[in-house]
Formats: structure tokens, sequence, C-alpha cells
């Protein structure tokens, strides 16, 4: 066969399979824009089975009743804070709703790869979440702004494999900023947390990752974990919370916290009710009620170490605050590490100074403690009569020793 019917060959072949091509059916457009539609839900419901991407314009949308989005590998792209959602309703429904059409009948339907980012999301003090998704794998939640919602902010139940949230603000939800119930291999990162009631909760999970978040001002708590283990808390600004800045309950373990900064906490820095094998390190306790550490009769195996616990010194003599004040969050106030009917605890390497009683108080039989290595200065403030650097009940079976202080140990 001659070079030019080979050539003629190829190019028949060829132009067949351009018409070929040409005749076979389009795959169904997977890009929708808000403004060609009537109204956001009839553009969530255009969305092909397989996904695609929806562009909301700036403007603003008033629902009053739930939007429901129900196709798998999606991505909700705003124009920044001029997309406004706004939920009108005030019969305790969502704002916007993400999971399977089948999830009702078959509760193991999952959707996989939802994305929502940069638009926001507002309700009111009777409406009830802002984005409630059930059952999303590999959801991601990027550049939000989700507020004042009767409910959470974000809530998520089963979204099992690694949600992410991150780089969005949550602010002036009745309940929390963002609750998690049942998920693994979680990453909120670099978000910002303001007068919700709790900002974080965390249920029956593991492997949560929260980072670098900036947590101000809740009426209830800064971050609740629970029935959780294998996780890291680190970097987080938790400022003035009415209740305590992190809690650990229900069956925790294996979790550090650390290098977090904690202050003006009105219920305690870090309250370990029912953890074990924790990390406690490299946090700053700054004015702080209560305590700065709590272990419970619930926790044990415990370790406290290169944390500093302080007041609002300045050097020169000089504090910030004032030893008086009528409203608390003003006080110069400081606490230690208290112990309740513990064991295995190491308290070592820490800075204790400017606080208002102990550096450390035990009560009850506490057991295997040591506490070693530690400097101390300025104790019992608010305790005059007391001298004590630890406080131990006679029960307490401890090992002190290396530590630097004021007074004798």
């Amino acid at each position: 066969m001659s070079h030019r019917t080979l050539a003629s060959l190829l190019c028949l072949v060829f132009t067949a399979a351009l018409h070929a091509q040409d005749s076979a059916p389009l795959p169904p457009a997977m890009e929708r824009h808000a403004a060609d539609f009537p109204d956001l839900q009839a553009a969530l419901n255009a969305l092909p089975a397989s996904g695609g991407i929806l562009h909301l314009p700036p403007g603003t949308y008033e629902i009053h009743e739930p939007l429901v989005l129900s196709t798998p590998e999606t991505r909700i792209q705003g124009s920044g804070a001029s997309t406004h959602i706004i939920n009108r309703n005030e019969e305790g429904k969502p704002a916007l709703i993400l999971k399977s059409e089948e999830i009702e009948t078959n509760p193991k339907a999952k959707l996989w790869r939802v994305q929502l980012d940069n638009f926001r999301i507002s309700g009111n003090e009777k409406s009830g979440d802002g984005i409630h998704a059930v059952g999303i794998n590999e959801i991601f939640l990027h550049g939000l702004s989700v507020d004042h919602h009767g409910g959470h902010g974000i809530y998520m139940l089963d979204c099992t494999e690694d949600p992410r949230i991150a780089d969005s603000i949550l602010t002036y939800n009745k309940k929390a900023g963002i609750y998690i119930d049942g998920a693994h291999d979680i990453v909120v990162n670099a978000n910002h947390f303001e007068e919700n009631q709790d900002a974080l909760v965390c249920v029956d999970a593991y492997n949560l990752c929260m980072n670098g978040n900036n947590i101000d001002d809740h009426l209830g708590h800064g971050i609740v974990i629970e029935n959780t283990y294998g996780s890291v808390v680190s970097g987080n600004m938790i400022e003035e919370c009415n209740g305590t800045g992190i809690i650990l309950d229900r069956d925790c373990y294996g979790i550090t916290l650390s290098a977090n900064v904690i202050a003006h906490d009105m219920g305690g820095g870090i309250d370990l009710r029912d953890a074990h094998g924790i990390t406690v390190s490299a946090n700053t306790f700054t004015l702080v009620h209560h305590f700065g550490v709590r272990v419970s009769e619930q926790s044990g195996r415990i370790t406290v170490s290169a944390n500093n616990f302080s007041n609002s010194h300045i050097g020169e003599g000089k504090e910030k605050r004032l030893l008086e004040h009528e409203n608390p969050v003003q006080l110069d106030i400081g606490h230690g590490v208290v112990l309740e009917k513990t064991n295995s605890v190491i308290i070592s390497g820490n800075q204790f100074s400017g606080l208002d009683g102990p550096a450390v108080r035990a009560t009850g039989a506490c057991e295997k403690i040591l506490i070693n290595s530690n400097v101390l200065t300025d104790l019992n403030r608010r305790t005059p009569d007391s001298q004590e650097p630890f406080a131990l009940s006679p029960e307490t079976k401890a090992t002190i020793s290396g530590n630097l202080t004021d007074v004798g140990e």
C-alpha cells in the first residue's frame, strides 16, 4: 500500500469519527447561573444529577422555606458577602439543607464532595440552622459568613469522611457556631467565631484538627469535645467565654491541646471532665477564673507541661488590670491547676505567677502525681493567710521536686 493510499484511509477514519462524535448526545451542561432562574431552589434543581457548579451573583435572596441541595460533586459559588441569603422562616427550619434524596428511606445514603464558597447566610432568633448537612462526605465549606440563626450556624450529622471548614466567620447564632456529630479526619481552620452559644461542639468523632481559629465573646463555652480521640487543638485564641475555654468529656483520649491562648474565660481554662492520655502543653492561661486546668476524678494519665499561668503583670511591679473591679472580666485574676481525686498526672516545666491561690490544688485521694521543675512566684494573692505553693489534700500521694518558688515547698 502506498503512503498516499494509507493517508487517505486515515483521513476517512478521522472524518467518520468526527461525524460520530457530532451525532452522539452531549453531556448535560454542568454550569448554572442563578440569575437565569426564577429563584434559588429552581437553580439548585436544575443542576444535573452528576453535579456541577452554581454561580450566585450579588444580591439579597429572601427565603421562607429551606433551600435543599441533593446533588453530589457540586459547588455553590457566591460573590462574597454581597451574595446574601436571608432566612425569614420563624418555624425553626434551616436556611440550607444538604442531603441525599434517599436519606429518609436509607440512612446510609451519602453525597460526596459538596462545596459551598464565598457567600453569606443569615437568619433570625426563630429560624433553624444556617447550614444543615446530613451525610455529606468530603464536604468543604469556605469563605462563608453564617450569622444570627436560631439554631447552629453549621450543623453536620454523619458527614463522616474528611469534612473541612475554613476561612469562615460564624457569629451571633443562638446555638453552636459549628456542631459536628459523627465524623473523622476533620479540619476546622482559620475561622472566626463570635457571640454564639458555644463556638465548636464536636461529638462522637476522631481526628479533629482545629487550628488557628479566633474565638471571642461566647455566651457559653469555647470548644466542647466529647467521645472523640486522636485530635489536636492548637494555635487558637479563646477569649471571654462566659463558660470554659476548652472542655473534654465523655471518654475522650489521645488528644493534644497546645499553643492556645486562653484569656478572660469566666468558667475556667481547660476542663478535663472525662479524658485520658491528654497532653496540655505550651498554652497561655491569662486572667482565667476558677482554674487554668482542671483534672476531674473521671480523668487521668494527663501531662501538663510548659504552660504559662498568669495574671496581667507587665513588669516593674505593675498590673494592667485592677485587683478589684465591678466587672469580672476586668479583674486582675489568675488560677493554676486543680486536681480532683485523679491519678497519674505530670505537672512539669510550667510558669505559675500572679495567681489568686496556689499553683496546684488537689482534693480527695489523688495518686501518682509528679510536680517538678516549675517556677512559681506571686501566689495566693487572694488567700493571704496561705503561703503554700501547692495545696494538696492529706490523701494525695505526690512527688514534688526541683521547683523554684518564693517560699519553701
